[in-house]
């Protein structure tokens, strides 16, 4: 059975994680990807083939390598899925902030 994997999946490992952190600064070959990790190449592989399929990683073959690039507009997916739970918290650190502050007063 194959399962499709989505962008919240793919982000759910730390490792994944680290992966886009990198290749959110500069794009990188496999080998410059994995000499950033102690785990076996293989590995780094499966979890680049993992963002590739979630479409969070493109890949540009340049000669013999391939180059891995992020995909701005499927971070943006993610970023906007966030954005009301963001606002949400904000709300709620606003009416702690503002409590705190008038009992602080009433001091």
């Amino acid at each position: 059975m194959n399962l499709r994997r989505d962008v919240f999946q793919a982000i759910a490992d730390p490792t994944r994680r680290s992966i886009l952190m990198l290749v959110a600064t500069q794009s990188m070959t496999a080998g410059a990807i994995a000499s950033n990790f102690e785990t076996a190449r293989p590995t780094v592989s499966k979890h680049l083939q993992i963002l590739t399929a979630c479409e969070l990683l493109h890949q540009e073959q340049n000669g013999r390598e391939i180059i891995y690039h992020l995909n701005p507009n499927k971070m943006k997916e993610i970023a906007d899925f966030i954005e009301p739970f963001r606002q949400m918290w904000d709300e709620r650190f606003n009416t702690l902030e503002s409590v705190m502050k008038a009992y602080q007063q009433k001091k």
